[in-house]
């Protein structure tokens, strides 16, 4: 066994100093590089690189005009689509549900703190016997709904952003 493993050394030890680099006294000047034993190469490749001729200053090419070009017709059609845009009032989005409860005290003292916290949010208040419940904002997506849902953590311990008919408002 220990012959083996004396065997197995000397071959490593042997096939490692005979792929050691060689000096680099074959090599002259910049094109030696030190330790790697690759010479560094410079070429000049620009006889393979094509030449442009440029247009003189004084000439220049004629505008080409689009053929089949339906201004008129684009326009007709996004008027169409901005008219029947105005008319779409709900879409599908987020609010945050901040209450479900039986208590109409304490829910409207909620409502009152939301208020004054974030008054440019609108909040929903609907009474379902024998529940109210309170919603508040109307958010595209769910990012929008976590920075308010962040401002009023502290309010709202238990609060939940849930997917709801969203109010558009008129700014669209």
């Amino acid at each position: 066994m220990n012959r083996i493993l004396n065997f197995f050394l000397a071959l490593v030890l042997l096939a490692g100093t005979s792929c050691a680099s060689s000096s680099a006294s074959n090599k002259t000047g910049s094109e030696a590089k030190i330790g790697t034993g690759k010479a560094r190469v410079s070429e000049d490749l620009s006889v393979y690189r094509p030449k442009y001729e440029t247009p003189d200053a004084g000439t220049t090419a004629a505008r080409v005009e689009p053929t089949n070009h339906d201004n008129a017709q684009v326009a007709a059609l996004m008027d169409t689509v901005v008219n029947v845009n105005r008319n779409i009032k709900y879409a599908q989005g987020y609010r945050i549900l901040a209450y479900n409860g039986s208590e109409r005290q304490t829910v409207m003292n909620l409502r009152k703190s939301i208020i004054s916290r974030v008054p440019e949010v609108k909040d929903y208040l609907t009474y379902n016997q024998p529940n109210f419940r309170l919603m508040i904002g109307d958010f595209f997506n769910r990012v929008e709904a976590q920075q308010v849902l962040n401002q009023l953590s502290d309010l709202l311990p238990n609060a939940q952003i849930v997917q709801d008919k969203i109010n558009i408002p008129k700014s669209y």
